[in-house]
Formats: structure tokens, sequence, C-alpha cells
């Protein structure tokens, strides 16, 4: 694996992908731009970014004054050019396509020694992304984390064919160096593997409320407290292939054709958006559920929990050695 000692991050957008990303690189001790198109969202990150290391100090992850000097190495500006001595920038703006090729254009403009980008895209595909780019289209890739990105280790990684092959090896690296858990895609597809699986359980548990099976809150029980926290220290290829193939691909023949196949919302969930239910962050704070009175810090808490067992790496770790 490479020296990381003196790598320089530039990250461009300020929200939370931006400032997870952040987290993570200043975290490990790494100066860090964080690109803004205003410093009023310069300064708003900078405070959701202390925030999360403030989440740190309250789990005993790290002191106070750790926090201090993480903080340290973060510059915030709003122009591309002082952002020069950078190496490695994460694009993560909005997903635009005219946006994410006028942020490219930028950075091969003002700096010269970046040697990778990138995108957090979930949607857009690298061969799309490139086609903005000039002389750094073999220096662009996907790098698709989940939210937040310095709690949760999973990346995503996926080259387009002009993809230097150098450059995947390189990010690869960067990603290790962070603690992180990178796969690199053979090849791309849209969605990537976590949203493709994500949202084809989505499917399946919007097909069960609206069969009339269950409620949403039975859904929910069932991955609480069936299969879902098995996946936190297993892989589902080891879980089938330990139980064997040939019950797997008996179940599989029963139960594959009455899944859905749907490629458009169901009509429950058309229905709720018309009456202004559109969720927890909407003015009516309903969806599926009633979010009225619910205590939104402890809920976020609550969401955060399971991934503290991962944020076990070394502050400061240049300081250290």
């Amino acid at each position: 694996m490479m020296n990381m000692d003196k790598t320089v991050f530039a990250i461009v957008g300020t929200g939370m992908m931006a400032s997870g990303l952040g987290t993570l690189t200043a975290g490990h001790g790494y100066k860090t731009y964080i690109l803004a198109r205003k410093m009023e969202r310069a300064e708003a990150c900078e405070k959701v970014i202390y925030d999360n290391f403030m989440q740190m100090v309250a789990h005993g992850l790290m002191e106070q004054e750790q926090l201090e000097q993480c903080m340290g190495y973060l510059v915030f500006t709003t122009d591309y050019s002082e952002m020069a001595d950078a190496q490695m920038a994460f694009e993560c703006v909005s997903e635009a396509k005219d946006m994410k090729y006028s942020v490219y254009q930028l950075l091969e403009e003002y700096c010269p020694d970046l040697k990778a980008i990138g995108s957090v895209s979930s949607s857009i595909v690298p061969n799309e992304l490139i086609k903005g780019a000039g002389k750094y289209a073999n220096r662009i890739l996907v790098t698709h984390p989940f939210n937040p990105p310095y709690l949760v280790p999973f990346f995503e990684m996926c080259a387009a064919d002009k993809t230097d092959p150098s450059v995947v090896i390189y990010v690869k690296d960067i990603l290790l160096a962070l603690d992180r858990k990178p796969v690199v895609l053979k090849k791309p597809t849209p969605g990537f593997i976590g949203n493709r699986l994500q949202f084809a359980l989505w499917r399946e548990c919007l097909a069960l409320v609206e069969e009339g099976v269950c409620m949403p809150e039975d859904v929910d029980a069932c991955l609480a407290y069936s299969f879902c926290p098995r996946y936190t220290s297993i892989g589902i290829f080891q879980h089938f292939d330990q139980g064997g193939l040939e019950l797997n691909a008996a179940v599989c023949r029963n139960t594959w054709p009455v899944l859905s196949s749907r490629t458009e919302i169901p009509e429950f969930m058309k229905d709720l958006m018309e009456k202004g239910y559109m969720g927890a962050k909407s003015p009516s704070k309903r969806g599926f559920y009633d979010w009225n009175g619910v205590d939104m810090k402890a809920y976020a808490e609550k969401v955060s929990e399971p991934y503290w067992k991962f944020c076990n790496w070394d502050f400061l770790r240049k300081e250290s050695e």
C-alpha cells in the first residue's frame, strides 16, 4: 500500500456526503479542503463536522483536544485555486450531470497535482461522468459511500472504460488507508451494488403492504428481528452457502414467481404523496408513519448506533507514528 502521509484531499460540496467525508479525512489527520459555493454553506458544513466529532467524544472514541486538532486540518474555501496542492478529490455535488461536469473542468484548471476524482454519485454510471471531463477523464471513477461515510465503512468503486487502472488502485489504497471497506465493480450498472439490493428489498416491502399481506410496521419488525441483524456479521452468500444450495434452490423456485416486478410506485404510496404525506421531513411530518412528537435526535442516534462499532480507526495517525 502507498504512503499516505502527504496526501491532500479536496471535497467539492457541503452536503451530508461532503461533511461525512471531511470528518473521515480530517479525522485521520489529513489536510482537507472543502469547497463551497457560498461561505454560509461552508460555515454550516463546518458545524456539521464539528458535531460529528463531538459525537465521537461523547462515545469515548476521541478526546476534546483531538477534536480541535482534527478541525485544524480543514480548510474551507469558495475558490478552486486555493486547492492547487490537492491530490485526491471527492465530487459531492447533486445528481445533475452539468453541475458535475463543471466541477471536473474547474478541477482540471486549478488543481494540477490531482491524481484522482471520486464521484459519490449513486445513480450516474462513470462512462457518463467522464463525458464532461477533458484531460482528467482517465482519472475519474465512482466512489459511492453510504451515509454517514465516516461511520459506514463500505464504498463501491466503479471505473469508466477510460479510467486508468493505476487510478483505481490508487483510490482503493486511499480508502483502505482511511479504514474503509471498498469493493471494485467489474462493470457499471445503474444503482451499483448497494442501491440495487436496497431497492429490490424496498419494492418487495411495498408489494407486501399493497397486497394486504401486512402493515408497514410488520415489515419493519420482520427486518429488525429476523434476518437483517445476521448480515452485520456474515454475508448473504455465506449464509445460503452454509445452509446448502439444494434447499436454497427449492425455496427460490417457490418464492421467485410471486415476487414483485413492478416498475412504478404503488397506488397507496402515490395516495400518501398526494395528501402531502411525504415523510418525516415534510410539513405534515407524516408518511407511512406519523412523526409528529417523535424525538428526532434520539431517532438519529438509533440510526447510527449499529455503526459505531466500525469507528475504530486511529485519529491523527500521522502525528502518532
